[in-house]
């Protein structure tokens, strides 16, 4: 057996203590499967005296992560604090220079600097790993690198918004406004601080981009993301998506084509009978297509103490089997800088409308769709009670370009009621 492998963990929320409770639990398992013993230097919080369910009086404390992550006894740096920037970036940046392994569950951190950061690691020849980041106890970032290495990748899609799943999921299931759902997932804990990183779309923006990078080849480009949360979705869509034999997702979808890397997230119709339309509640999935195993699916628990504490350790295995690695799957310096495209794939939508309840209403939003080029497969008018009709079309086919340009015009012929919602039902 070698020496014994120091960490040094800051950040002891939900996930750090879990880290805490597997290194404790399954020491011995752990030492059998890597060949060394693990231990912990010292542990960084904001707070200290805090009650977390387990004793810290074996570990040294630091108040400042900086200093925890560049002590002489510490090999691996575990950085669960969180944050795009902030301690979390600085004490990586330190931990790196220091010539530390570092370990992180910090998707913001590698979607806003990832490339700086993996340049730095490659450069001091230590690992910078961060399977907890994407998805959950779901090994997707160890199968694109590993198991899927002699694939070319064509398309990742998936839904990585555990909170945004279990809230279009409960209001399918009671029939509540979205106001309702989210009130009440706000209540049970299931949302960010910032709410707008989950039901915004931005926490699984993040997870994309690191996705598309090891997929393609690319450096992260998260800017480059088309983005729209799920707020604007409301139970009538939810139903009316129901009686067409659709679920509606927060679906991100990556491929590269010969325009450039196309990278969304936005609410999507997926057909009900799909792996994707199947998954309720809290649960994330991501589908891996490639040129020579076609496509997987990997499903499981996006979010949670174990789940995530149980990709952190995967990564401090690795570590102590002396893995190294390329952060992104391929030398930091060698991925392209990529141009940002919008799908041109076409591909049907949906709209629900309101539209002025007077004659010729919606014959005027027929010729606007078929000027744009855009024709009806379905429509429906629903009954009303006030001086406004609800209107719901699915399209044929068409390209986004297409339907921006007739929902444009749709606008100008005065007799819409409000905005209208489009969402693109996706071939899964």
């Amino acid at each position: 057996m070698s020496k014994p492998l120091r960490l040094g963990i800051a950040g002891l929320g939900t996930v750090g203590v879990g880290v805490l409770r597997i290194l404790r639990q399954q020491a011995a398992l752990l030492e059998a499967r890597t060949g060394c013993a693990m231990t912990v230097s010292a542990v960084s919080a904001r707070t200290r005296n805090k009650d977390r369910g387990l004793s810290l009086a074996s570990y040294d404390w630091e108040d400042d992560p900086v200093k925890l992550a560049t002590r002489d006894d510490v090999d691996v740096f575990v950085e669960l604090m969180g944050g795009a920037d902030g301690p979390a970036k600085a004490a990586t940046e330190a931990a790196l220079a220091a010539g530390k392994h570092v370990v992180t569950a910090n998707k913001a951190m590698l979607a806003m600097h990832g490339q700086a950061l993996a340049e730095q690691a490659e450069g001091a020849g230590v690992a910078l790993r961060y399977e907890a980041a994407v998805a959950g106890g779901i090994p997707v970032i160890k199968t694109l690198m590993e198991g899927l290495a002699g694939n070319e990748i064509t398309r990742i899609m998936g839904v990585m918004n555990g909170s945004c799943n279990y809230i279009l999921t409960r209001m399918e299931d009671s029939g509540k406004t979205y106001q309702e759902i989210f009130a009440e997932a706000d209540g049970l804990g299931y949302l960010e601080a910032d709410p707008q990183l989950d039901v915004g779309g931005i926490d699984a923006a993040h997870k994309l981009a690191i996705l598309s990078s090891i997929a393609f080849g690319t450096k992260i480009d998260f800017d480059g993301i088309q983005l729209e949360g799920i707020e604007r979705v409301a139970i009538e869509d939810i139903r009316a998506a129901a009686d067409m034999g659709y679920k509606i997702k927060l679906l991100g979808v990556t491929q590269k084509t010969g325009r450039g890397l196309e990278q969304r997230m936005m609410p999507c119709l997926v057909p009900q009978t799909s792996p994707l339309g199947q998954l309720d509640g809290g649960t994330n999935m991501v589908v891996i297509e490639g040129d020579a195993v076609g496509q997987i699916v990997l499903r499981g628990a996006g979010a949670g103490e174990g789940p995530t504490a149980s990709a952190v350790m995967a990564d401090v295995c690795d570590i102590a089997r002396g893995l190294r690695g390329p952060v992104f799957g391929q030398p930091a310096e060698t991925l392209e800088q990529t141009t940002p495209a919008s799908s041109q794939r076409p591909a049907p939508y949906y709209l629900r409308m309101a539209l002025v309840d007077k004659p010729g209403a919606l014959a005027k939003i027929a010729t606007v769709l078929g000027e744009a080029g855009v024709s009806i497969y379905r429509m429906r008018q629903y009954e009303h009670a006030d001086t406004s009709a609800p209107v719901l079309i699915v399209t044929h086919k068409t390209s986004r370009d297409a339907l921006l340009e007739a929902l444009a015009n749709m606008d100008k012929t005065r007799v819409l009621a409000g905005e209208p919602v489009a969402l693109r039902i996706e071939e899964v």
